[in-house]
């Protein structure tokens, strides 16, 4: 039982891990008063990018940077639309997305004439626990930059009270574009942890709307840091489960079908939404 619970566990962490930095990224874009619902989009691109780094390197790291760097690449670019030309950001994060649905599979093509994946990267060529240490330890460094540093201040003034901010001598939009950029990176290095840390490879539209599952967290975790890490973990929990049941049978109605089992996450995230969205606050000049 021990065993069980501790490979349950284990698989949790591991499983969250891509979730833990979207969703830090998208935390940190939403307190500076940007929408971000482009955190998708971003891990596509990331996990993409160092698949392709890694196999080519055979470094995991170049490949961890690599992703970083494409997502905050694709932020950059979101952040020119709905910053300097003022677009609606949702509008702006949904064409992001179908952008990166598209984009990869191309490059894909290009490289390898395959729009489906990437080469398979060697065993040891990929990471066995790094990104796990670095997604915990993550929040706990956020949660300390914005309770001690001025820059953490910034970033909530410039999400909850930008005029006061701006009367202060300190450039609003400067705060926010460096909120976006940082935003892409995370996410981009949570996409690299699909593909050279949960596989070893990059599948086509292999986030299967784990970005969006991020943003969930994020809502339910109340844009807070660690309690988003707990919202991270037990989403992890929820598709580790979902893994252990698939050929589960259930007595006197057999085997369960699998497409019941995989659903498990995403209708646990509908459910813990409409039970606790209503009790979260976002930041007040979220979106303005």
């Amino acid at each position: 039982m021990d065993s069980y619970l501790f490979d349950i566990l284990g698989a949790s962490a591991r499983l969250a891990t891509p979730l833990i930095f979207a969703a830090m990224g998208g935390l940190i874009c939403e307190r500076s008063g940007v929408i971000n619902i482009a955190l998708e989009g971003m891990m596509l691109v990331g996990a993409f990018a160092a698949a392709v780094v890694t196999y080519s390197s055979s470094s995991p790291w170049l490949g961890l940077i690599a992703g970083g760097a494409t997502g905050l690449m694709l932020a950059a670019f979101y952040g020119w639309i709905v910053l300097p030309l003022r677009a609606n950001q949702i509008v702006a994060g949904t064409g992001i997305n179908m952008l990166a649905y598209g984009l990869p599979p191309f490059c894909a093509k290009v490289l390898y004439d395959v729009t489906g994946s990437t080469p398979a990267i060697d065993l040891v060529h990929r990471f066995a626990y790094a990104p796990i240490v670095l997604a915990l330890l993550l929040p706990v460094v956020i949660a300390l930059t914005l309770r001690l540093t001025r820059g953490g201040l910034w970033l909530q003034f410039a999400g909850e009270h930008p005029a006061a901010l701006a009367a202060g001598g300190i450039n609003v939009r400067r705060v926010r574009w460096s909120a976006v950029l940082m935003s892409g990176f995370f996410a981009g290095v949570g996409g690299a942890s699909l593909s050279i840390f949960l596989s070893s490879s990059y599948s086509r539209n292999m986030t299967s709307g784990r970005g969006f599952i991020a943003l969930a967290a994020l809502i339910l975790g109340k844009w807070k840091p660690l309690p988003t890490l707990a919202a991270c973990l037990f989403f992890g929990l929820a598709d580790a489960m979902q893994m252990r049941l698939q050929g589960i049978e259930v007595q006197y109605l057999g085997k369960v079908p699998v497409q019941f089992i995989q659903i498990l996450p995403y209708v646990i995230t509908v459910i813990v939404l409409a039970g606790f969205v209503g009790q979260a606050r976002a930041p007040k000049a979220l979106g303005q």
